[in-house]
């Protein structure tokens, strides 16, 4: 197979929450990853959580059917002060995986940690420095905004990063 015949990668970055999920699409034009296309899926406050995270998963499935990914990068859960906020969020990042496996998308998990080191190559970067580093590999001239867009974009670059050694698992 040459490889203009090669199914083309794609890669969407989610940065999973239930009031706002940041997503992320990626692509590898010319041995470079580059940027498609960025932004959050957001719920209403006024809506129970149920509707909310089935909004979380319709949109979903919009941002799957538009971009087409061949794989996808989520990061996984880091501690939160608040048990409640954080129960909420896996289970949105449940309906997340689920989505994404129903539309049978490899899915890859990266901790912050994971992403960050990936990024930036130290761990514990400030949020500041991921962003612009994530500015600088995409060759994006305007700030990536809101910050789980940027974070979604993070994580999208950390699975394209590691696609070598994820397939060999």
């Amino acid at each position: 197979m040459t490889s203009s015949t090669k199914t083309k990668q794609r890669i969407l970055g989610i940065d999973p929450g239930f009031g706002r999920t940041g997503f992320g699409v990626i692509e590898k034009v010319k041995g470079e990853w580059s940027l498609v296309d960025y932004g959050c899926i957001e719920t209403s406050t006024k809506d129970s959580f149920v509707e909310r995270i089935e909004e979380l998963s319709l949109e979903l499935q919009k941002v799957i059917k538009k971009y087409k990914p061949t794989h996808a990068g989520v990061e996984d859960l880091f501690f939160a002060k608040n048990v409640t906020t954080a129960v909420k969020v896996g289970q949105a990042r449940g309906v997340i995986l689920l989505t994404l496996r129903q539309a049978r998308v490899p899915i890859y998990e990266f901790t912050p940690l994971q992403v960050k080191q990936s990024v930036t190559g130290y761990g514990r970067a400030e949020k500041g420095q991921l962003q612009r580093m994530v500015k600088m590999i995409l060759n994006v001239k305007k700030p990536i905004t809101p910050d789980d867009a940027a974070d979604a974009l993070a994580v999208a670059l950390t699975c394209g990063a590691s696609m070598k050694m994820l397939s060999t698992r």
